[in-house]
């Protein structure tokens, strides 16, 4: 296990970590329904704890994208889907740390004159591009699990990424597809369709993945390569490969 390893596992881990602090919603005092709102609506520049949620997000973003940079420099494992991966998870803890800069500035799924105003486009510019920034993180939240979810698979079958990832992966695009359809939903002037439930099963489902990986990083295991029929480790020497898919010397 190598040191930068090591590092990179710890920054996820802390980053995975720092991303639920939505759940302290649980105990704090909000005034916000978590079945109805959103979860960035718990940082909006009204809101009472809006200041530590703003923090937490900004610092749950500099930890992934910390742990990102130097892994999509130097990839764990080849191939481009590797780098393709940790490029995105630079790219979501970048745009999750500038979304935590772009706060709503009230909760318009709690309060009919925030939705009018941003309706109307009464409100900040900041407001408005919140949206965008949050796309921009679940898009490459997306690319990143389904990317080194492959490559875990390929590379380090032995991996909890590898064993876990599949579920984790399918479990997130339908909460994705849940958050949109909700979103939809509320925009037509139905109830949401449990908007908050969905989101927040998202942004947990992301948090989950984020801590499997790091620890998928400090678990001890050979790299393989495949190559045909025969399995290949880093270092060229062949291994063999058992019924269920795993490898032995």
């Amino acid at each position: 296990m190598t040191t930068s390893r090591t590092a990179v596992a710890a920054l996820l881990g802390l980053g995975a970590l720092t991303y639920t602090a939505w759940a302290l919603e649980a105990v704090l005092t909000t005034d916000l329904a978590p079945a109805h709102t959103y979860v960035s609506e718990l940082a909006a520049r009204n809101q009472p704890h809006g200041t530590l949620f703003r923090t937490t997000d900004l610092l749950a973003g500099t930890l992934v994208w910390a742990a990102g940079l130097p892994a999509s420099l130097r990839p764990p494992f080849p191939g481009r889907w590797t780098r393709a991966g940790w490029v995105a998870l630079v790219l979501f803890g970048t745009a999750t740390a500038v979304d935590s800069r772009l706060p709503l500035s009230c909760a318009p799924t709690a309060d009919p004159a925030c939705a009018a105003q941003e309706r109307a486009g009464l409100l900040p510019l900041a407001h408005s591009a919140h949206s965008v920034s949050s796309t921009v993180a679940l898009c490459g939240i997306l690319v990143a699990m389904v990317a080194l979810t492959l490559t875990a698979r390929r590379y380090a079958p032995r991996a909890p990424l590898a064993r876990s990832g599949p579920a984790l992966v399918t479990l997130e695009l339908a909460a994705t597809v849940w958050t949109l359809a909700a979103i939809a939903a509320l925009e037509a002037g139905h109830d949401g369709w449990g908007l908050g439930v969905a989101q927040r099963l998202q942004v947990g489902v992301i948090a989950v993945w984020l801590a499997v990986l790091a620890v998928s990083l400090v678990r001890p295991m050979t790299p393989v390569v495949p190559l045909g029929d025969r399995v290949l480790d880093v270092h060229g020497r062949e291994r063999v490969t058992s019924g269920s898919g795993d490898t032995r010397p």
